[in-house]
């Protein structure tokens, strides 16, 4: 008859804490950053010059919280997939509108750590020669499913109307 090891009488107890994930730590996470930077910069090459509202000098409607005057930070030149959506024709009450868009994909990381820029419903772009101005904003990626770690800000940008924005 075998004998019983000492340890094989005692109970085995749930740990207290599910293991660390693998392959998703600080470095890694640095690789991906990296390689999106270089991809973005050096392959793909579209960048956008970006005009952040100044929250602190832009007046607001005391009641309704929009801008009635907005004020512009410089100018900011950024890396980013640029996507043209194409043009939208619709016959409203007082004649034919066109509408251009555009989705500007930008690499979070690089925009938070690196530029100090957030991105914002209500900025401007400058993509070629023509003033978009951001009307919605989705964080739709995360990295490896981790909700703490987002890398896209994905921008949807129309195409604004002259003189609703001019660039100083």
């Amino acid at each position: 008859m075998a004998r019983k090891r000492k340890d094989e009488n005692i109970a085995q107890l749930p740990p207290d804490a599910p293991p660390p994930p693998l392959f998703l730590g600080e470095k890694e996470r640095n690789l991906v950053k990296q390689v999106n930077d270089e991809i973005i910069e050096r392959v793909i090459g579209q960048t956008v010059v970006y005009y952040p509202i100044s929250r602190e000098h832009t007046r607001f409607h005391s009641i309704y919280g929009e801008a009635v005057q907005k004020t512009f930070l410089p100018p900011v030149k950024v890396n980013a997939l640029v996507t043209w959506q194409g043009s939208k024709t619709s016959a409203e009450a007082f004649g034919i509108d066109r509408v251009t868009s555009i989705e500007v994909k930008f690499h979070r990381r690089r925009l938070i750590e690196d530029q100090d820029l957030y991105v914002r419903e209500g900025d401007f772009v400058l993509y070629g020669d023509v003033f978009y101005e951001i009307v919605s904003l989705n964080e739709a990626k995360l990295l490896f499913g981790q909700i703490d770690h987002k890398f896209e800000i994905d921008a949807k940008c129309i195409r604004a109307r002259e003189g609703v924005f001019i660039a100083k």
